[in-house]
């Protein structure tokens, strides 16, 4: 079964914010009443009367952690549970299984970003999603209801602040291949030859980062551009939306010629891959943007964070 918290971090355009508890206007925090036990890194035991409900989202850090504090666009790697308010049963955990990365931006829900922004690492952090800020209506296949009060305990593990563009050390790249001008905010305009292009998958680091090795199975986040060798243009560009992307990397879940030739290049490196059509959408192609199965495409892509 498909993790709702996978499900629901993408944006839904809520536009309530989370009320801090601090801030209710209230004696003691709306949460009083969700009692949570078990030291943070281990599953917790929460206990509260059903049903349980909130008009509006809000939050209470239960144990405050001493590492590096989650601000906006930070990646957060983090355990948690989910559970019921309205039956108070348990809806999924990643405890006992492997943590998740959510990044604190507008592609994720405001109640979960809200809630976890000004979290340090080691914090367990409570977070009621009130009805109203829509994530429970994705949870109609493990019985939750549109209505329904849902609560997430959440352990940060981790906290990872992306950097804003590729930044490190330029390499000098190999003759013949496309050609990439920045900008001074860092986005590539990239001239591809007059030539055919390769028949293998050329991977080109143009910026040499300094961060940690990207590892498969990792969540990146990326500034990327892709262009088709064929036309020359530009099919797809986060910097043209003014918004990172992320991806798992290294699990069958891009492309192949970006699981192959990301995996191992450090986060700050810019890496301009060349991607035969074998590695990129094969023989279907994409219609959507006009790739077909012979094209050969391009990206250069920033690697921001890793995690």
């Amino acid at each position: 079964m498909r993790r709702v918290l996978l499900l629901v971090v993408v944006a839904l355009g809520a536009s309530a914010l989370l009320v801090p508890a601090a801030a209710a206007g209230a004696a003691e925090s709306p949460l009083a009443p969700v009692a949570v036990t078990g030291a943070p890194g281990e599953k917790p035991t929460v206990k509260f009367k059903a049903p349980f409900a909130v008009k509006k989202s809000t939050s209470d850090v239960r144990t405050e952690g001493t590492g590096t504090k989650a601000v906006d666009g930070s990646q957060v790697l983090l355990d948690y549970t989910i559970l019921n308010g309205r039956t108070g049963e348990e809806i999924e955990t990643s405890f006992g299984k492997s943590p998740v990365t959510l990044a604190l931006d507008k592609q994720a829900t405001a109640a979960l970003v809200d809630g976890l922004t000004g979290a340090s690492t080691g914090s367990r952090v409570v977070i009621a999603v009130a009805p109203e800020d829509g994530l429970a209506k994705n949870g109609a296949s493990v019985g939750v209801k549109k209505s329904d009060t849902l609560l997430f305990v959440v352990d940060v593990k981790d906290v990872n602040t992306p950097l804003a563009r590729a930044t490190g050390t330029a390499v000098t790249p190999t003759a013949g291949l496309p050609i990439v001008a920045l900008a001074s905010n860092g986005r590539p305009t990239v001239t591809i030859p007059k030539t055919d292009p390769p028949a293998d998958l050329v991977v080109q680091p143009l910026i040499d980062g300094r961060g940690p090795v990207v590892q498969a199975g990792q969540t990146i986040r990326v500034h990327y551009s892709g262009l088709n060798w064929r036309s020359g243009k530009t099919f797809d560009s986060s910097w043209s939306r003014n918004q990172p992307s992320d991806f798992p990397i290294g699990a069958g879940k891009v492309i192949a010629g970006w699981d192959e030739g990301l995996v191992g290049q450090k986060v700050g490196s810019q890496v301009l891959l060349v991607v035969p059509p074998n590695k990129g959408y094969g023989a279907p192609g994409n219609s959507q943007v006009g790739i077909k199965g012979t094209d050969t495409l391009v990206f250069v892509v920033d690697i921001l964070a890793a995690g």
